[in-house]
C-alpha cells in the first residue's frame, strides 16, 4: 500500500462513552442492555446480544460475546478464561487490567479497540477488519493474525512470544512498540512499521523469504 509522508498515522481511540449512572443487569443470550452494569462470573452467555454504555467486571470461566454488538463498552480488571467475541461488532470498547486466557476476535468488525495492561495467554485476530486500535502495557503470548485486514494499529510496550501475520493485509501498522521473540511469516508484514533493531533481528527470516542463503 501507498505511503505517505505522515505514515504510519496513529489510531484515532477515544475512551468508551458511559454514562454517570448506570443500572445493574444480568447476563441473557440475546440481551438488549443499554446504560448497564454486569458482574459476571462462571460461563455467561452474551451471544448475539447487543450491549451499549456498559461496564463489564468479570472473574468467570467463560463470557461468550460471539456475534454481539459492543458500543462504548469498558471491561476492567477481569479474569476471564475465554473471551469468545468471534464475529462481534466492535465499536469504542476498551480493555484494561486482569488477566484473560483467551480472547478470540476472529471475524470481528473493530472500530475503536484499546486493551491496555492486559496478559493475555492467546489473542486471536484471524479474519478481524479492524481500524483504530491500541495495545499498549500487554503481556501476550501468541498473537494470531492470519487473514486480518488492519488499518492504524498501534503496540506500545507490548511483549508476545509468537506472531502468526501470515496472509495480513496492513496499512500504518506500527509493531515498533511490539518485543516479539518470533514472527512466522516476515513477506505478510508488508504495510507494517518496524523499528532497526527489529529488521536487523528479522533479518534472516526476510532472506528465507527472498529465498536468500546466507553463509558466513
Amino acid at each position: 500500500m501507498p505511503r505517505t509522508p505522515d505514515s504510519p498515522i496513529a489510531p484515532r481511540v477515544s475512551p468508551p462513552d458511559l454514562p454517570p449512572r448506570l443500572e445493574d443487569a444480568s447476563p441473557a443470550r440475546g440481551a438488549d442492555l443499554l446504560a448497564a452494569r454486569l458482574d459476571l462470573s462462571g460461563a455467561a452467555d452474551l451471544a448475539h446480544a447487543s450491549l451499549e454504555q456498559c461496564e463489564i467486571s468479570a472473574d468467570a470461566d467463560e463470557v461468550d460475546l460471539t456475534g454481539a454488538t459492543l458500543i462504548d463498552v469498558s471491561i476492567a480488571g477481569a479474569r476471564i478464561a475465554s473471551l469468545r467475541m468471534r464475529d462481534a461488532s466492535v465499536r469504542r470498547v476498551r480493555i484494561s487490567g486482569g488477566r484473560i486466557g483467551t480472547i478470540d476476535l476472529s471475524g470481528a468488525r473493530i472500530d475503536e479497540l484499546e486493551l491496555h495492561d492486559v496478559r493475555i495467554d492467546y489473542l486471536n485476530l484471524g479474519g478481524t477488519r479492524a481500524t483504530d486500535v491500541t495495545v499498549s502495557t500487554c503481556g501476550i503470548r501468541t498473537l494470531d493474525m492470519p487473514q486480518a485486514e488492519l488499518t492504524r494499529v498501534r503496540f506500545t510496550d507490548t511483549r508476545t512470544d509468537e506472531v502468526d501475520p501470515r496472509g495480513m493485509r496492513a496499512k500504518d501498522v506500527d509493531l515498533r512498540g511490539l518485543d516479539a521473540l518470533a514472527f512466522l511469516d516476515a513477506n505478510s508484514l508488508r504495510g507494517t512499521t518496524l523499528s532497526t533493531t527489529q529488521v536487523q533481528q528479522l533479518a534472516p527470516l526476510f532472506a528465507d523469504g527472498l529465498g536468500i542463503q546466507v553463509r558466513d
